[in-house]
This record gives C-alpha cells, structure tokens and sequence, in this order.
C-alpha cells in the first residue's frame, strides 16, 4: 500500500490536524487595559484576560456583581375600577 505524503494530499481532502498549523498575531488586553502582542495558535484578533476580583475593593466587587445580576423587576400593582364613575363612559357604550 503506498500512501502518498506529499502536497497533492491536501488538495484531495481537508488536512487531518487538530492543531493550526502556524501562530498568527493576537491582540492580549490585560486586565489593567494595557495591551501586547502575541502569537496565538488559533486565528483571533483580541484575546481579553479574566479580572480577577478578589484583587478589587469590596465596593467595586459589588458594583460589578450588580451589573451581572440585576435585580427582579418589582410586580407592579393591580388597577381596581372602584374609583371610577361609570357614567362618564357612558356615551361609548353600546346600546
């Protein structure tokens, strides 16, 4: 069985690799926002680091879980037709 391993195989199917072949330029942002340049494995323009929070003061650490989970909207009250006189619709109603 000859098996050919040259770069005419790559023309009949897809290459059997499960890493790129070659490190393209990434965009790293650092926590702090400063930025550099690396070499990355898979083809993106910014990669973002995680923020630590324990690092963060209480108050911003709040702050930030806040803006992640926001509050429940409060049940609005319902309206009762107690208060109001019937006899001034009374003109739209049907007869």
């Amino acid at each position: 069985a000859c098996v050919r391993s040259n770069s005419n195989r790559a023309a009949i199917s897809h290459l059997h690799r499960q890493l790129y072949g070659r490190l393209y330029p990434v965009l790293l942002v650092n926590t702090d926002g400063s930025t550099v340049r690396v070499r990355y494995s898979e083809p993106k323009r910014i990669l973002m680091l995680p923020l630590d929070s324990s690092t963060l003061p209480e108050a911003e650490r709040k702050a930030r879980l806040r803006r992640h989970f926001p509050s429940k909207p409060k049940a609005k009250e319902e309206e009762t037709f107690e208060g109001i006189d019937l006899d001034t619709y009374k003109q739209f109603w049907k007869k």
